[in-house]
């Protein structure tokens, strides 16, 4: 039987795809037709140097095309520092008002051109925290809910940080200071109540962890409002939690309570509904007062009466940041937040 060699060619490999090149300024100079300097000055937003808008749109338009973004180390080595604001994830529930305030913050800072970074320091506290931030090399530190202590602050600038700002109730030696007077927000609530005619007030304690450095000045604020007349305080752990607030509704009868401020409209709001399910009336029974002044206090039945609290505006907060990054050398700078004003309504 006769036999045919075939020869069979060699598949040759599937050429591997050789990865493309970084975009550098210089291939976006040479697309848009302009200096490099120009493409810096373009895309770092510098105010020193005049560029017409039709050469800032063709550089804006090269970079897009290329793909090219500025190299943020390169661009902190030339200044002498980052342009990165490091905000700390809080490591309790703020709520919907400071969520609010820290969102308008970090817009400010990034139209000032500045990149904010959250950090979730979980088990991290103190001076602990501190250092892990210092790693980063962060321009500017906010902590938003205390945290920190002034060794922490001095770690962060001998790291080379050139602000540290804290919102709070209590300055921080080093740091640039919001002090957020909860204990006024409290002392608002109980003399309201007390002026309604409320003798039994009580007050609800979060026992969520961490939250005792909002809820104690309130509660202190409360004690301090009706301190030397006929009215008696009690205190009122609450878990956020439906059955817990079902468990406290239950002992309503025993408290004898005729007055409630509940830390702020969230806890107001899982009360409220708690004591309604247990046939107590609001405000009949007991009045109810929250703080916040969130929306939804006002869609409920009765409408919620609250402690509205006047926090500064993110823009200012942001013009403080971009300051304290430009003369690390001034000093600290301490704002009071005042304006907390009862916005009474139905509950109370």
């Amino acid at each position: 039987m006769p036999y045919v060699m075939v020869q069979i060619p060699n598949s040759a490999a599937p050429a591997t795809p050789q990865p493309r090149s970084v975009p550098t300024s210089a291939d976006v100079a040479r697309l848009a037709g302009v200096s490099r300097a120009t493409v810096s000055y373009v895309l770092n937003n510098t105010s020193a140097v005049r560029i017409s808008e039709p050469t800032r749109r063709r550089v804006h338009e090269a970079a897009k095309e290329l793909g090219y973004v500025p190299h943020a180390a390169a661009r902190s080595l030339r200044a002498g520092h980052s342009r990165m604001v490091l905000m700390p994830a809080p490591s309790m529930p703020i709520g919907p008002l400071y969520s609010q305030f820290i969102n308008d913050l970090q817009w400010a800072l990034s139209r000032l051109d500045y990149t904010v970074v959250q950090y979730a320091s979980v088990g991290l506290r103190g001076d602990e925290a501190a250092r892990a931030w210092a790693e980063l090399r962060p321009a500017a530190v906010l902590v938003p809910v205390g945290g920190i202590g002034p060794e922490g602050v001095a770690v962060l600038k001998r790291s080379g940080a050139r602000a540290v700002v804290t919102l709070g109730s209590e300055r921080i030696e080093g740091a640039h200071s919001l002090l957020v007077d909860h204990e006024g927000v409290g002392r608002v609530a109980g003399a309201h109540l007390y002026a309604r005619g409320r003798r039994r007030i009580g007050v609800v304690v979060p026992e969520e962890p961490g939250l005792k450095v909002f809820s104690k000045p309130r509660l202190d604020g409360v004690r301090g409002a009706v301190e030397g007349t006929d009215a008696s305080v009690t205190v009122l752990p609450l878990a956020y939690e439906e059955e817990s607030a079902a468990r406290l509704a239950a002992r309503w009868p025993e408290l004898g309570l005729d007055g409630v401020f509940a830390f702020n409209d969230e806890y107001a709001m899982l009360l409220m509904r708690a004591l309604q399910d247990a046939g107590v009336t609001v405000p009949d029974d007991t009045a109810l007062v929250g703080a916040d002044d969130l929306v939804l206090g006002r869609l409920l039945r009765p409408r919620l009466s609250t402690v509205h609290i006047e926090l500064p505006a993110g823009r200012d907060l942001a013009e403080l940041v971009d300051r304290a990054v430009r003369n690390p050398g001034a000093d600290a700078e301490t704002h009071h937040v005042h304006g907390a004003t009862l916005v009474h309504r139905d509950s109370s």
